[in-house]
């Protein structure tokens, strides 16, 4: 892959809601395999929030890190690691390795493989068993600082694996492998699925405002363990203010049902919510969120609760009959508040 290093800030603003770090352990991601880790763990490297630093803090083999560390003096060219992405397969386009509160100590430049292994095939402790590509060259890495290089274009290849390397040795508070999710859905299109599930490719477009917590969030597994893993806006102070985002299904397919679960949101939850579907396939971009775009209500004005999985069957949804198809949904909460997951269940078309 022929690469280049964007500034974080510009990742975000025109990557972010194109792409999903695929190796999160929220997502499932998990350390393989590892040459050392002798100052501190591998598997911090997939911890979703930022790294943190304890000035001072001492342990059994030294200082306290939040990231992976080897040894010095490594007498190999390279100090690795195996990752398991944490989806079935994806596409990758951006890697990020932050260095954060590794200054001295840091490692002085990585590399990233990947290897696509079947279920069936497995992958060896060292991974010598399996075929790796290269999709990052070898790039300089410095001290305390978030590394982004991102490709003109996502691999034609979708990997299950990846290997990443520093030279010869040090520490990476974080690994980020940014890209889209290969989902494996069922053979049967009968088959009810969540579309806007990140394993299913679903994946947030755009949005108001996401101050505490962002909006891709709501498409991760489970309930999570607290606020800080669910979408949450700021405080509004204008009459008539509402929030929104837009999320596009991993498939198109009909709806057959809604779930807004606002799981760990007590004092916080919005007052209401409303859904709406669009169909887009054949259109450029991704629809924005003003009524121009063709929005058809699906849950009109319905009160939130705190902490509540709010279920919206078949039968209390609008717009669905008919083999309806939405490529995409929009949520707007009112006024403001948060939300843990969106689930819209429902049998994708071929």
């Amino acid at each position: 892959m022929a690469v280049k290093r964007v500034d974080p800030d510009t990742f975000k603003a025109e990557y972010g809601s194109k792409c999903t770090d695929l190796a999160s352990a929220i997502l499932g991601g998990t350390i393989h395999s590892f040459s050392d880790q002798y100052f501190a763990d591998a598997s911090n490297l997939l911890t979703p929030t930022p790294p943190v630093h304890k000035p001072g803090v001492y342990v059994h083999t030294g200082a306290w890190y939040d990231g992976w560390e080897t040894r010095r003096h490594n007498p190999e060219p390279r100090d690795w690691v195996i990752i398991k992405l944490g989806v079935s397969s994806g596409r990758l386009i951006a890697f990020e390795a932050d260095t954060a509160f590794f200054n001295g100590n840091h490692a002085p430049a990585v590399t990233v493989e990947g290897a696509a292994v079947a279920p069936s095939e497995g992958i060896s402790e060292d991974g010598s068993n399996v075929s790796w590509d290269l999709l990052l060259p070898m790039q300089e890495s410095g001290p305390s600082q978030r590394h982004i290089w991102i490709s003109d274009k996502p691999t034609e290849k979708s990997y299950t694996h990846l290997k990443l390397s520093q030279y010869p040795d040090g520490g990476i508070a974080r690994f980020r492998a940014y890209g889209t999710v290969v989902p494996v859905f069922p053979e049967d299109l009968d088959a009810i699925v969540d579309l806007a599930h990140v394993a299913s490719g679903g994946l947030v477009t755009s949005y108001s405002d996401a101050h505490y917590g962002h909006a891709s969030n709501l498409l991760l597994p489970g309930r999570g363990k607290d606020m800080g893993d669910g979408w949450e806006t700021k405080r509004s102070r204008e009459p008539g203010h509402v929030d929104w985002v837009i999320v596009r299904l991993g498939a198109p397919g009909t709806i057959e049902e809604i779930v807004v679960d606002t799981a760990h949101f007590r004092g916080n939850f919005p007052r209401e919510v409303r859904v709406e579907g669009v169909d887009w396939r054949g259109k450029e971009g991704n629809p924005g969120h003003e009524g121009s775009a063709g929005w058809k209500e699906l849950v009109g004005g319905e009160p939130c609760r705190a902490h509540h999985e709010h279920a919206f069957p078949s039968t209390k949804l609008m717009g669905t009959g008919g083999g309806q198809v939405y490529s995409h949904v929009k949520m707007t909460i009112v006024p403001d508040g948060g939300v843990k997951r969106l689930r819209v269940f429902g049998k994708r078309v071929a």
